[in-house]
């Protein structure tokens, strides 16, 4: 079963029952490089692997770029 939601701006069918963690890991994205927030709210890195995503969620994903 798929849930729909909108990821960094986009409407995107996801597998129903992912975490942040697992969805990090679906992308293929470092969680160690990004910041991610669900429905305009940070979710902290310590919750990550329980903070489960629903259909409908609005989730922004932001890397981390560094410079001088």
């Amino acid at each position: 079963m798929a849930i729909l939601v909108r990821l960094n701006g986009e409407q995107s069918e996801l597998p129903d029952g992912l975490t942040v963690e697992t969805l990090l890991g679906h992308l293929g994205v470092k969680a160690t490089r990004v910041a991610v927030e669900v429905n305009e709210t940070v979710v902290t890195k310590d919750r990550y692997a329980t903070h489960r995503l629903s259909g409908g969620d609005s989730i922004e994903i932001v890397a981390f770029v560094g410079g001088g």
